[in-house]
């Protein structure tokens, strides 16, 4: 089983980074939000889900560790709890009316219980979720215990896999119904069964076995698309994307799991064999979780640099600094309408707010002179790409790849641009992105030496230079962020 959840962010996985310079917000439970199904962990879904646009995956992981502790909503409980009480009165209706031939013992049933909860606990992060190999134990309990008893046989796992961390308080009592809509997953199965006549788990009875999968997989949507619809307003097509994984997991695993059924016939507690490599993938799963957490913090460290030296522009010359303010909103407009991916609008973010950081290198007088520079001040003046390549290459990392497209910000679409005269296709597209809402930014702005042109004209004059100075592509995308904006 894979759960997915989902939880209102901005459509970047890094926001508007200077908005995040002096302190961060995090955010409750509303209708923009979801809380993953079986784990009770939030992660990021509507921006995302809602617009279509890539989000990256630590961003993700990082939101869903955030909000882990956070309630539910008012409508997000309502729903949980008329599905969560309409799989109670399923379960027990199916536990009391069906009848079965196989007999098991009570500390069987433990044991396929506390098997289960184990494996519920084992988590490996994904963006949009955590897959649990609870698949292992699942398939078992269908084959080789009385089927009508699973559905509660599952719901009692979860609770129980989940108790430590309500009992520490990391986790709200009410995100416990999640694990009862959640446990809805493991009655489809079961009525294919029943209504089979619970067949033992033999290959003739496989094909019986698949298409219990499938209703496993359809019951698992359904539930989750109908809290999601109910609670939190979220279209259940938009979910179809992120439940591939969940299918793909729970199709690799049901093999191994088959197997183990079919070789635990005649005692059914050997099931318990599996949890070697239950506790095999949850060794896999915490190495995962360090990796991810040594990555979260790679990632804190070059957004707290690139913050620090948009401080430092700013600190240093306030238009300069508010100049690049504003230029990060045009860019990640921009930048999303032309599609680009999770790394490329990162590093657009970063070049935005770094394009001018070489200015520090430039004198004052220079940078706030009221007139028109000299030749000498000019040539000054075009180091200033350069020498924020050079800053950020010492910071290295993100922040050094950013810097060669900080190098490549001022060239020009027909190659007369600087520092090397790069044309076309040749300028890194973020820098082409960047030139035209620096430039556009520039002129919206009032500068000592002149009055700030109306957005009209300065779209007339880029669409002028598009072509000479600008990406026509950029230009035609800029015009319409702008007029949606207006």
């Amino acid at each position: 089983m894979l759960t997915f959840s989902k939880s209102g962010v901005p459509t970047s996985p890094y926001g508007v980074i200077w908005r995040r310079v002096k302190k961060s917000q995090r955010c409750a439970d509303t209708a923009e939000m979801a809380t993953s199904v079986a784990t009770g962990s939030p992660l990021p879904e509507s921006g995302a889900l809602s617009s279509g646009v890539d989000v990256d995956a630590d961003a993700l992981i990082e939101r869903s560790r955030q909000l882990a502790a956070t309630p539910l909503g008012d409508r997000d409980r309502l729903a949980s709890l008329l599905l969560g009480s309409s799989f109670l009165v399923v379960a027990i209706a199916l536990a009391v009316l069906a009848d079965s031939t196989r007999q098991v013992g009570f500390l069987t049933l433990v044991v396929f219980v506390a098997s289960y909860a184990l494996a519920s606990r084992i988590d490996f992060e994904i963006g949009t979720g955590s897959a649990v190999p609870t698949q292992l134990v699942l398939v078992p309990m269908l084959a080789l215990l009385p089927v009508q008893y699973v559905p509660l046989c599952v719901a009692a796992a979860l609770l129980l896999g989940g108790l430590p961390e309500y009992a520490r308080g990391r986790v709200p009592v009410d995100r416990s119904l999640l694990r009862l809509v959640n446990s809805w997953h493991a009655v489809g199965p079961a009525l294919v069964l029943i209504a089979a006549g619970q067949p033992a788990p033999t290959p003739h009875n496989l094909p019986i076995y698949a298409l219990a999968l499938l209703a496993q997989f359809a019951f698992d949507f359904g539930s989750t698309a109908l809290r999601d619809r109910l609670g939190l307003g979220v279209s259940p097509w938009s979910l179809l994307r992120f439940m591939v994984w969940i299918w793909a997991v729970d199709s690799a695993l049901t093999p191994i799991s088959v197997l183990a059924a079919l070789g635990c016939g005649a005692h059914p507690s050997l099931v318990v064999v599996s949890l070697p490599l239950i506790g095999l993938l949850a060794y896999f799963a915490r190495e995962r979780q360090v990796r991810i957490d040594h990555a979260l913090e790679l990632g804190h460290a070059y957004r707290g640099t690139a913050m620090l030296l948009g401080d430092v522009v700013e600190a240093d010359d306030a238009y300069t600094g508010s100049h690049s303010r504003d230029v990060v909103t045009l860019v990640l407009d921009v930048a999303t309408r032309m599609g680009l991916d999770t790394s490329a609008r990162r590093d657009a973010e970063f070049a935005a707010l770094l394009h001018d950081i070489g200015k520090i290198k430039v004198p004052g007088e220079i940078i706030n002179k009221p007139g028109k520079l000299t030749d000498e001040e000019w040539d000054i003046m075009k180091t200033h790409t350069v020498e924020g390549e050079r800053l950020l290459s010492q910071v290295g990392g993100i922040l050094g790849n950013v810097g060669k497209i900080v190098r490549s910000c001022h060239e020009d679409w027909d190659g007369t641009g600087y520092p090397d005269g790069l044309s076309a296709e040749a300028i890194p597209l973020v820098a082409r992105i960047v030139r035209a809402c620096d430039a556009f930014s520039a002129m919206t702005t009032d500068r000592s030496y002149r009055k700030a042109r109306p957005a009209e004209e300065a779209i007339a004059e880029l669409q002028r230079c598009s072509g000479t100075d600008f990406d026509p592509v950029v230009v035609e995308a800029l015009a319409a962020a702008v007029s949606s904006s207006s």
